[in-house]
């Protein structure tokens, strides 16, 4: 088959927006739409909602973590004008935000509440896509909605699989070094991180990468694992079956005994030098 059209579901952060933008340039042709999950939807109680159960599990400890990684990226983005000209990146697509890019590209998009809901539903008849990726997505697609596309669907988590299953991975494997860094493609299941594996690489990072750095560089080296397994997937005709491994338990945000351990041995979440990449990622 040629290759593959694409439904892509992303949120984008830092982790994930240099990685995910070079994508979306290099795969325009291919792309069927894209789903911009909203981060501060009604389901999750919105920004205030979701700060108090952070704060309830994690304690103010997390808050840097957050505001690095998600909440500076979101309240910037719409300088992204602005920032370009300043730094002379001009319409650099790692520098460009999804969704402009996306009108740029000419690349449907559209801001997800509910994955599985009728919009998204609408979405899949109106373009049809062939088989759906998530990139860094926070949504949890139902059989149901993984039945939508033809051929299947496919994740790029940053660990190795299957360590660490869930939302914040790097920080579950800095607090557990022993296990290592790296970046997996899995087929999607409606149970989280749990499909089988189509390609994995375990990654190298310097001593003192904080869990901000280690996702940015996971999410740049799973873009080209996940180029390969969708030319895999274009000769083959189909998602291959993968290797399927049992279950490990499920690594949700740190609560704050874990934090408090990470702190007292040095280990962070974020530092200066994610806070100045977090400023720039429109530049």
């Amino acid at each position: 088959m040629t290759r593959p059209r694409l439904a892509l579901f992303a949120l984008e952060a830092l982790p994930n927006a240099r990685a995910l933008r070079r994508f979306v340039a290099d795969n325009a042709e291919t792309i069927a739409f894209v789903g911009l999950s909203n981060a501060e939807r009604p389901s999750t109680g919105g920004l205030v909602g979701q700060v108090r159960r952070h704060l309830a599990r994690s304690g103010p400890g997390i808050l840097p973590y957050l505001a690095v990684n998600f909440g500076l990226p979101d309240l910037l983005r719409p300088l992204a004008p602005l920032t370009q000209r300043l730094a002379g990146s001009g319409d650099t697509p790692e520098a460009t935000p999804l969704a402009p890019l996306c009108r740029r590209l000419g690349i449907p998009h559209a801001s997800i509440d509910d994955v599985n809901g009728a919009a998204v539903a609408a979405l899949f008849r109106q373009h049809a896509p062939d088989l759906i990726v998530t990139f860094h997505f926070d949504q949890i697609l139902t059989a149901e909605t993984l039945a939508l596309a033809p051929v299947g669907g496919l994740n790029v988590h940053p660990s190795l699989l299957p360590r660490h299953r869930g939302p914040v991975p790097t920080i579950h494997a800095l607090a557990d070094r022993e296990s290592g860094y790296g970046v997996t493609v899995h087929r999607l299941a409606p149970a989280i991180d749990a499909g089988a594996i189509l390609a994995q690489e375990a990654v190298g990072l310097p001593p003192d990468v904080t869990a901000t750095r280690a996702a940015v560089l996971l999410h740049g080296h799973g873009r080209p694992l996940l180029e390969g397994v969708l030319k895999g997937i274009a000769a083959a005709g189909v998602v291959p079956e993968g290797r399927t491994v049992p279950v490990e338990p499920y690594c949700g945000f740190p609560d704050r005994a874990m934090l408090g351990a990470m702190r007292r041995a040095g280990r962070r979440l974020t530092d200066a030098r994610d806070l100045r990449e977090a400023v720039s990622l429109q530049a």
